[in-house]
């Protein structure tokens, strides 16, 4: 098995230093051109320290209408909302994760990215936000399959889908049972060039809220005159934590991929604790992955990865995208 790591491209001084280059948010945002295309954006812009437009991040109000701003904006989402508590991710970074998984396809395609419905990509936990579907289909024309254990979540991600007419490039589906992943998910003739996974990051309720807390004092937001909300981008339980937190998770996430291997070429999901990849680069060597790849990524002060692996070899993977009709891209 052959471990492969990249680091992300650097750049001096950024204004949101390391994203991707094909990130659409390295620059500066532009507010007015965010509320001329989301107006309800104007109520929550404020003044930061520094005498830049910016919103107040704490507020998980903000944080929704900034994200459908910036859906609108550089992905044409007419249409994106969630029910109140559910997990708003930071669109940067997720759009980070994507052009990383572009990269790593197209080093199996001769440098060019494959593009287009041809290429189907399974999402794991795709939430009531439906990101990586969404973002995935307007910068690459991927069809995607999303799955999540919470039907809340289906429902909104579903609404999302179908009030911006891509039910023909998304579908979503249910995994009813919680205790596994892949297990009873995928169809027996169905094939996937690649999956992706933001896993549940903590063990507890708990310490889900005590990092929230530990973040805020970090930041020097921490005001004892203000009632800060516990979590400012929400999230259910399924989404913030499970027994074990993301070193559980994300093994039993590498242990359930051996059944569908012939399924699915390219496995991948974040990993934000450093301290999580050696041992699941450990755990995927005994399962027998052909190789592994893990690339770090960076938006501003934070730091993360993900790791991908297969267990196809060079050759395998040839026969896989001549099968699917991919060569025709090399």
């Amino acid at each position: 098995m052959s471990v492969r790591k990249s680091k992300a491209p650097t750049s001096a001084k950024p204004d949101r230093p390391l994203l991707h280059p094909r990130n659409r948010h390295s620059g500066r945002y532009d507010f007015p051109a965010l509320i001329a295309g989301c107006p309800a954006l104007a109520d929550f812009v404020i003044v930061n320290p520094y005498g830049k437009q910016s919103i107040d991040f704490a507020d998980p109000a903000a944080v929704k209408v900034f994200n459908r701003a910036l859906l609108k904006q550089f992905y044409g989402i007419e249409h994106w909302d969630i029910p109140a508590g559910y997990l708003c991710p930071p669109v940067p970074g997720r759009a980070d994760y994507l052009h990383g998984l572009a990269d790593l396809l197209a080093a199996d395609n001769a440098g060019s990215i494959p593009r287009g419905r041809q290429i189907r990509a399974l999402d794991i936990g795709t939430g009531a936000n439906c990101i990586y579907p969404l973002i995935g289909h307007c910068e690459y024309g991927w069809r995607f399959t999303g799955s999540d254990i919470d039907s809340v979540a289906l429902n909104s991600a579903q609404a999302i889908v179908t009030a911006n007419g891509l039910s023909d490039a998304i579908e979503l589906r249910q995994q009813s049972d919680r205790r596994h992943i892949f297990h009873g998910l995928l169809q027996a003739d169905e094939r996937f060039d690649l999956s992706l996974c933001n896993p549940p990051f903590h063990a507890s309720a708990s310490e889900a809220t005590a990092g929230s807390q530990r973040k805020w004092r970090n930041l020097g937001k921490l005001d004892p005159k203000r009632k800060l909300p516990v979590l400012n981008f929400g999230g259910q339980a399924a989404e913030l934590w499970c027994e074990g937190g993301e070193a559980a998770f994300i093994a039993r996430l590498a242990e359930e991929s051996v059944a569908v291997s012939q399924q699915i070429c390219w496995f991948s999901t974040l990993v934000s604790k450093g301290g999580n990849v050696a041992p699941l680069q450990a755990r995927l060597r005994r399962l027998g992955a052909r190789e592994v790849q893990t690339l770090d990524m960076a938006q501003g002060q934070k730091r993360s990865r993900f790791v991908a692996w297969t267990f196809l070899d060079v050759d395998q993977r040839a026969q896989w995208r001549a099968r699917r009709g991919l060569q025709q891209q090399v």
